[in-house]
């Protein structure tokens, strides 16, 4: 499965089989973690066999079952933190989905277990994200067309709208996709594309707009314009 097929078949689960992740699997998530945390300036950790973070009142609340793994999105704090975590977060969600695993991002309906992380000082967890074989491959959910997330057109590039449909697959809190995406024009031979968050009374429109904005890059392909 390649990255674009993955943003395709990829869905929030929540409920997840009693089976563990195999070796290779884990060294190859445990690989991907290190690259990211050095590029992402994050403390992303993969916590494996632990059940007590989703057996709470709130996973309940949430319909979390069979979580046993799960990693633990953490990050020096900072106003741009929420940001970065959606954006690398996503590259091992999508990862994961071409391993054949399944993910379900995660903001509130989980119980920080001590022992189980570690926090450096100045560090913050932001959110966690349940990893496993889902019982079920989830289920899509209505989106926004690309008019009303974007001022895409037909004097716009192609790969500009290609890059907002990936975006408009990504997932958000509660499905809000409370983003958009400005085709501004060029500037120095380079293409440039602003990014933006609206408001929501849920909160996490930081991190979905980082989840977004690399959807996005894989759609339009990143070496074909600049962020601004």
């Amino acid at each position: 499965m390649t990255i674009q097929e993955a943003i395709e078949a990829r869905h929030s689960v929540r409920a997840y089989k009693e089976q563990p992740l195999t070796e290779e699997i884990v060294r190859v998530l445990e690989e991907q973690i290190a690259i990211l945390n050095d590029e992402g300036q994050l403390h992303i950790q993969l916590i494996l066999n632990e059940p007590k973070a989703f057996q709470g009142t709130l996973a309940k609340y949430g319909k979390f079952r069979g979580v046993n793994n799960y990693i633990v999105m953490a990050g020096k704090k900072s106003e741009d933190l929420d940001e970065r975590v959606g954006y690398y977060g996503e590259h091992l969600v999508l990862l994961a989905q071409t391993l054949g695993l399944n993910t379900c991002w995660v903001g509130l309906s989980y119980s920080k277990v001590p022992g189980t992380y570690v926090l450096d000082e100045g560090e913050k967890i932001a959110c966690y994200i349940a990893i496993g074989y889902g019982e079920t491959q989830g289920v899509g959910h209505k989106v926004k067309t690309v008019e009303q997330v974007s001022n895409a057109s037909d004097i716009t590039p192609s790969w500009f709208k290609k890059g907002v449909e990936a975006a408009l697959l990504a997932p958000t809190a509660v499905n809000q996709q409370k983003f958009s995406f400005e085709y501004v024009g060029m500037e120095n031979s380079r293409h440039k594309v602003l990014a933006k968050r609206g408001f929501s009374m849920i909160g996490y429109t930081q991190m979905d707009l980082g989840i977004a904005k690399y959807h996005f890059e894989i759609g339009a392909g990143k070496e074909k314009f600049v962020w601004v």
